[in-house]
């Protein structure tokens, strides 16, 4: 008999939340403990409610009235120890995907996908590997080689730079705070663009508020 698995569902859509309790209910080894429509609650709840899995949405009002989760799910898997996360989405860009892969969540299910894949996306988590669902593979696929959870990650100094750039500071400052060249600073941020999939500023800038960082 597998162990109970705890789980917070977190999206501003009711008719998501009724999917998820759902499907929960039809495992007996999972439990349905709590309910978020917003960042604010899933955050409050995280603290309240002992779970190992939180399955989220990305795109649910903050504080300030933005569509965005992801900086709370980045928060969380900053802290060990910490549940895993299952991320519910309708978001197809791969540079978004993987940067969700980037800051340490295990699992992407594509709402499209959901009946046939949450349940398995949470299972695999809890056994310690990845999950994606055949969506988000297929956008993968189509964006090109699938990118691994560690692939490509940024050093201190490139995402220094990478934050500052997205915040709006021009190049020639950030070489003047950080005592460089504009040409190193220039090769630093491309070198950051790479390594996320990005290619080209618009892509960049779509990225950093997708992630919660512009």
């Amino acid at each position: 008999m597998k162990p109970n698995t705890r789980v917070i569902v977190a999206d501003d859509h009711s008719c998501i939340r009724h999917g998820v309790r759902h499907l929960l209910q039809t495992v007996p080894h999972m439990t349905l403990v709590g309910e978020a429509t917003d960042t604010q609650s899933l955050a409050e709840l995280i603290d309240l409610c002992a779970c190992e899995v939180v399955v989220s949405d990305i795109g649910m009002p903050d504080l300030d009235g933005q569509l965005n989760a992801t900086p709370l799910l980045r928060r969380v898997l900053r802290h060990t120890p910490h549940p895993q996360v299952v991320v519910l989405t309708m978001i197809c860009h791969p540079p978004t995907l993987s940067g969700l892969l980037h800051i340490g969540v295990r699992a992407i299910v594509d709402k499209r996908d959901m009946a046939h894949a949450l349940i398995e996306a949470i299972d695999a988590v809890m056994a310690g590997r990845q999950y994606l669902s055949p969506c988000v593979r297929k956008a993968f696929d189509e964006a090109g080689p699938l990118p691994q959870p560690r692939a490509g990650v940024l050093s201190a100094r490139e995402w220094h730079v990478f934050r500052l750039y997205v915040q709006g500071v021009p190049l020639q400052t950030i070489a003047a705070e950080l005592n460089r060249s504009a040409k190193t600073i220039s090769t630093q941020k491309r070198s950051a663009m790479r390594k996320l999939g990005l290619d080209s500023d618009a892509a960049l800038i779509r990225y950093a508020q997708q992630m919660g960082l512009a």
